[in-house]
């Protein structure tokens, strides 16, 4: 029998607007981990209904959730427990060739990302 495990591979997207910049300039790449959960301050994309979003996933001290732009040109856009899916983690982004690396995000009880 032999088991899918595609689920915990690493996958890479695009960025396509300036909403993430300076930190994600338009068309580079992210490379992201799988994963449902993740730590205030990550880098996520996050499905809500029909809509990806590649945005910061904040968490303040009551335990309201959004997702926030970069570029603060950009609404900052609210979450409601059950209404989302955390699909992936950034991990490391390419421009031109360079590389930066992200540290994977705790949770905050101390489990590691799955």
């Amino acid at each position: 029998m032999t088991q899918d495990c595609s689920y915990n591979e690493l996958y890479t997207l695009q960025v396509l607007d300036d909403s993430m910049e300076p930190e994600f300039p338009e068309k580079c790449i992210i490379v992201l981990e799988p994963t449902r959960v993740c730590a205030s301050g990550a880098y996520v994309v996050v499905s809500i209904g029909e809509e990806r979003w590649f945005r910061q996933f904040v968490q303040d001290d009551q335990g309201n959730e959004k997702l926030m732009a970069v570029k603060s040109d950009y609404p900052d856009i609210p979450l409601e427990p059950g209404s989302y899916t955390i699909e992936g983690v950034v991990v490391q982004r390419n421009v031109r060739r360079k590389i930066k690396h992200y540290q994977p995000y705790q949770p905050d009880n101390g489990v590691p990302l799955q």
